[in-house]
């Protein structure tokens, strides 16, 4: 009863977003992006008192016989950790959105259909992630070793590895299947040619474009949220939290995502950390609290680099870039 009572929400969420709140097509400016910002991040830590007291009742299956507190936390510690690694994907989503020229008035109905694919593509791999840890323990090692290496490869890699939406093997792939056209007519994903055949309109090629790097980004968020818990409500939940609040914190973040240029360093901190947890939970416990305290100190001190010295750093490779 308490999934398909959070399903039809989720749903009815989704159906007054689009049907009542965005239903005419428009430029989202950064007040209205900060304010719908704050009502998620609100929402989303109400919820916690939710599932506390969802697990202070018979309500919700609790397979890994969590106290209610402790259920709060790690649905926070979830939501947290979910929300930092869409980081990496907003930065993605905008250089889709530029490769493809999509007006900014659009760009809100091609991020809410791929939210709910995103929902589905998510919710598959956390049933079949909590699948196999709790069938095969070892796959926690697993899990825990992909997320050092995810870390280290972020830590790493240069900055020549930019992502070309258009020479993508998607990209490629779907012209494949469907004409592809660069003209666009009001919101449409489809438009029939002069020839009278069906094209895709350059919102169509974004949302399909966004909803695979949108499975490539969930196979290190999924596999970081399972090291907080493997029961399978909080995955899931705050996983959807997450996804939910990422479109409003994409229009937030747009214009300012050169502000945060330090931040990619938390998030190779937290995804080390999580999969450190992985590795060693067998021998070392880490209490919920510390876990909760790390990921937001984490979190933090990015932000406050980032604002102090990210103006400095933006300049440095301006001028290198220039010689």
């Amino acid at each position: 009863m308490v999934w398909t009572l959070f399903l039809i929400a989720v749903v009815l969420i989704l159906a007054l977003d689009l049907g009542v709140f965005n239903k005419t097509p428009h430029i989202i400016s950064t007040k209205e992006a900060s304010k719908w910002t704050l009502i998620w991040v609100t929402l989303s830590f109400l919820f916690s008192g939710v599932i506390y007291w969802l697990y202070t009742t018979d309500y919700i299956a609790n397979p890994d016989k969590l106290l209610p507190s402790a259920a709060a936390m790690k649905f926070i510690t979830g939501y947290l950790i979910e929300l930092s690694l869409s980081v990496d994907n907003i930065f993605v989503i905008a250089i889709i959105f530029a490769s493809f020229k999509i007006p900014q008035k659009y760009q809100h109905r091609v991020l809410f259909w791929g939210i709910l694919g995103a929902i589905v593509f998510r919710g598959l791999m956390i049933f079949f992630g909590v699948m196999l840890i709790n069938q095969f323990t070892w796959t926690t090692y697993l899990f825990g070793a992909f997320l050092i290496f995810t870390a280290l490869k972020m830590l790493f890699s240069g900055e020549d590895e930019d992502f070309h939406p258009k020479d993508s093997f998607i990209y490629k792939l779907l012209g494949k299947v469907i004409p592809i056209t660069s003209h666009m007519e009001h919101e449409k994903f489809f438009i029939l040619t002069e020839k009278g055949k069906k094209a895709a309109t350059p919102l169509f090629v974004a949302l399909i474009v966004i909803e695979v790097m949108d499975v490539l980004f969930a196979v290190d968020s999924v596999p970081a949220i399972l090291a907080i818990t493997s029961d399978p409500f909080l995955v899931f939940s705050s996983n959807i939290f997450a996804i939910l609040g990422l479109r409003s914190m994409y229009f937030f973040l747009a214009n300012m995502l050169t502000k945060f240029s330090y931040l990619e360093y938390s998030l190779v901190a937290i995804l080390a950390f999580v999969g450190l947890k992985m590795l060693l939970h067998d021998w070392i416990h880490v209490p919920e609290w510390a876990s909760l305290g790390f990921i937001a100190l984490s979190l933090l001190v990015g932000i406050l680099v980032s604002l102090k010295f990210g103006k400095e750093k933006l300049l440095t490779d301006s001028d290198s870039t220039e010689q």
